[in-house]
């Protein structure tokens, strides 16, 4: 008998055999795979349909072509479908794949799997996999990051959407909320007759936590690479340079809280990333007559801990974000946060006034506020930091085996949660 024959045995349930079919490898889905494929109840397979993400691609949210710099494919099943068209990006018809309806029914004509976990619903290959799973008598879990305030529709879009929902809900047995405005969404579309099983949206919090201890002993290096003076606070902004992510609004409430006289904030702005705004970017910097603005550039994900640590306080003013990882990864480093309510983390990582603080989005004064709300009061920053340390540790990788495993006791009977 297997090992992993005996934990199930021992656990006091049977194995499952998972199916999960996703665009593409994702950097912060990898180290989450590594960790399921430990749970030895659950035979995990994962179905991709491009490689684009680990052979190098341009991003045409950063502008810049680039590979990811940590190990995506490592410590986990996995298989690349045959294409049938891949233009290296993540659409509706790409990646395009054939050969799913043979991997899930396996070569003795039965069903493969006990049931097939999909990320998102929006593309070709998602909903000809939960076709072909329903026809095979597989049942399916989705997980997807909308939410209903995320952007405006006009009344024939919403019409449509809900028509094409009503078809979608037949054919889920499950749902996987990242987190709270998420589970509104498949409340409002899916009722309460499809059952959800919580599985937040989550980082590798221990490695972000210990490259952040780690960078302090390089923190004075990155000080003087950057021209940093030691004695100013360090405000961050980190991510793609975009019209939606509002860096502009930043960069002006930056320079209203650094030129009132009352505000008396004595801050560097350090903006890391890039994008189709950068150069506009620079050049509203470079009108505001400051001297305490650097522009970094793209960072590939090992070298962000080092700007987590440098930073006093992570701001993320963006509109439509549907989520915002990069916020679960800043609170890794003890740094509290100054999120937009257009932010789909806020409700649920960040509390205003205890580990950071949240605005209205566009409203650039109540940005400056929290700014000095923050930076301004002594040992302000120091303790938001702590409870947003916290608070992120109740929100990781454990949390999210606890809700796969709860799905799969629904769905796969026998199953031991």
């Amino acid at each position: 008998m297997s090992s992993e024959s005996e934990g199930a045995q021992q656990r006091g349930g049977r194995r499952v055999r998972l199916a999960y079919l996703v665009s593409h490898p994702i950097q912060y889905q990898a180290p989450l795979l590594r960790r399921i494929a430990q749970e030895p109840e659950i035979d995990l397979t994962v179905y991709f349909g491009s490689d684009f993400s680990v052979r190098g691609y341009r991003d045409a949210g950063f502008g810049v072509d680039f590979k990811w710099d940590i190990p995506l494919l490592d410590g986990y099943r996995h298989e690349f479908l045959p294409k049938l068209r891949d233009r290296g990006n993540a659409s509706f018809a790409s990646p395009l794949n054939y050969g799913t309806v043979r991997r899930l029914r396996g070569s003795g004509g039965e069903a493969a799997f006990d049931a097939l976990w999909v990320h998102g619903y929006g593309t070709a290959n998602a909903l000809h996999g939960m076709v072909a799973a329903k026809l095979l008598g597989i049942p399916v879990l989705l997980r997807a990051e909308s939410w209903l305030g995320d952007r405006e529709r006009d009344g024939t879009k919403l019409a449509l959407k809900a028509i094409f929902f009503a078809s979608l809900k037949r054919m889920v047995d499950g749902v996987l909320p990242i987190g709270s405005l998420n589970a509104e969404y498949w409340r409002h579309y899916f009722g309460d007759s499809v059952p959800q099983f919580a599985m937040p949206y989550a980082v590798d919090n221990r490695y972000f936590a210990e490259r952040a201890r780690a960078a302090r002993d390089s923190r004075a290096s990155l000080q003087a690479e950057l021209g940093l003076d030691p004695a100013r606070r360090v405000i961050l902004f980190a991510g793609k340079l975009q019209a939606r992510k509002h860096c502009d609004h930043l960069i002006e409430a930056y320079a209203r809280s650094t030129r009132a006289p009352e505000a008396g904030l004595r801050a560097h702005l350090v903006i890391v990333g890039d994008g189709e705004q950068r150069a506009a970017l620079e050049r509203q910097a470079a009108a505001t007559g400051l001297d305490g603005i650097r522009f970094c550039g793209f960072r590939n994900q090992s070298e962000l801990p080092r700007f987590f640590d440098l930073a006093s306080v992570f701001v993320l003013p963006s509109r439509h974000e549907p989520w915002g990882l990069i916020v679960n990864e800043a609170m890794n480093a003890a740094r509290p946060v100054i999120v937009s309510d257009d932010v789909g983390c806020a409700p649920d990582l960040v509390s205003d006034g205890e580990n950071g603080c949240i605005y209205p989005v566009g409203d650039v004064d109540a940005l400056a506020s929290a700014l000095g709300r923050v930076l301004n009061t002594a040992g302000a920053a120091e303790a938001m930091g702590e409870r947003a340390f916290e608070r992120i540790q109740r929100w990781g990788f454990e949390e999210d085996v606890r809700g796969l495993r709860r799905a799969l006791a629904h769905v796969a009977p026998g199953f031991v949660a």
